[in-house]
């Protein structure tokens, strides 16, 4: 028993052959039931066709009645005849028909159980590690559909771990970076290559402040990938937004001689988000727009309300991006030019940040770009509130 309740394959075969056993079962029954009634209706129906009544029968006298006698032990042991080929013959039939059943059961529990054993095999391989494990897919039936949904676990674990090695890699590289300028010029102080003065200070303080940058972004990446935080949504003015952002980068920009300009909508936009979330988005839209934007150059925020929700937009007229680069731009640590970026001091998970935000707002974010040198733009949607 323990052994049929541990395999789906004989359990199937089992339940083949029981449901073949009881068709065979009623068959029998019920022919044993109704094969008298039916025989002696039709011995009474040829009877009839042959002219032999029971009124011909009176007018013969004592001798015919005897006849009759004698008829009906014939009549008798002609049924008895009968019913005993037929039981043979049904016998014959239900031994060949369960061997040939068995057969056909066997063959359809094999099918059966052929692609839920290949999923048993791949599962056990992924399970160790080899994430290209994929099983066949065989028809559009359950198992079929079970199947593709196998290789779609299979493929996005996959590029989970891919994605995972590749954070360990990019991580290892941005920390190594202000570790490796630290580590540098506290040996050319403590060898008396370098000057004790504020200016080599001020260099290993930099570099601290890079990697505490660095260490709060991959902190608030974690939060946000793992939805661990809140939003507390209410109706916002997307106006009001938008000045918050330029008057809190305001002062980056002027440093930099970028011109920031906010363009407000002619009518009110309401929206239905979380004022700190949002409000950080257009803070990473505008530091990286900022951040490719060389000296003398402009960026510009506006908002418009579209049918269903309104749309933001941070337009520069900075370095732009290559065509293929746009899919991969949302991307952890994705940098188009990463020794600019580096120079920069961008950690390269900003956009990741604001994408996740926005979609968690139930919005969607993408970039636009003509090509190099041909500026950029960031668009992101949210719901109109109440």
């Amino acid at each position: 028993m323990k052994t049929i309740r541990s395999r789906l394959g004989l359990k199937l075969f089992l339940t083949y052959l029981v449901v073949i056993l009881v068709g065979m079962t009623v068959i029998g029954v019920i022919t044993n039931l109704t094969t008298p009634r039916a025989f002696a209706r039709h011995l009474l129906f040829m009877e009839t066709q042959l002219g032999v009544g029971m009124g011909q029968g009176q007018g013969q006298g004592q001798g015919q009645g005897g006849g009759q006698g004698q008829g009906g032990g014939v009549m008798a042991e002609f049924y008895d005849n009968f019913q005993a080929s037929f039981t043979e013959s049904l016998v014959i039939a239900v031994v060949a028909a369960s061997f040939v059943a068995v057969v056909v059961s066997w063959v359809f529990s094999r099918n059966i159980i052929a692609p839920v054993r290949d999923m048993m095999s791949a599962s056990r391989r992924i399970a160790e590690g080899h994430y290209d494990e994929r099983v066949q897919t065989r028809g559009s039936d359950e198992l079929g559909q079970l199947a593709g949904r196998f290789n779609q676990m299979a493929e996005q674990l996959e590029q989970v771990e891919s994605m995972r090695r590749r954070l360990i890699g990019d991580v290892t590289h941005e920390l190594r970076t202000p570790l490796t300028a630290i580590k540098g010029s506290a040996e050319g102080l403590m060898d008396g290559v370098l000057p004790a003065n504020d200016e080599t200070y001020g260099q290993i303080h930099a570099e601290a402040e890079r990697l505490s940058r660095l260490v709060d972004d991959l902190q608030e990446l974690s939060r946000v990938e793992a939805r661990a935080y809140q939003l507390n949504f209410c109706d916002l003015d997307a106006s009001a937004i938008i000045q918050t952002v330029t008057k809190r980068m305001q002062f980056p920009f002027e440093s930099k001689r970028v011109t920031l300009t906010p363009v407000l909508p002619a009518q009110r936009i309401i929206l239905h988000a979380d004022e700190d979330r949002i409000i950080q988005v257009l803070t990473n839209l505008a530091g990286n727009a900022l951040q490719y934007t060389p000296a003398d150059g402009q960026v510009t925020i506006f908002v418009e309300a579209t049918k269903n929700e309104a749309r933001f937009s941070v337009k520069d007229t900075g370095v732009g991006i290559p065509p293929e680069h746009l899919p991969h731009i949302f991307d952890r640590f994705y940098r188009v030019d990463k020794s600019r970026s580096r120079a920069h001091g961008g950690s390269g998970i900003g956009l990741t940040i604001a994408k996740h935000l926005v979609e968690a707002h139930g919005g969607r974010i993408w970039a636009e770009s003509e090509g190099e040198e041909k500026g950029s733009v960031f668009v992101f949607t949210l719901p109109f509130g109440k």
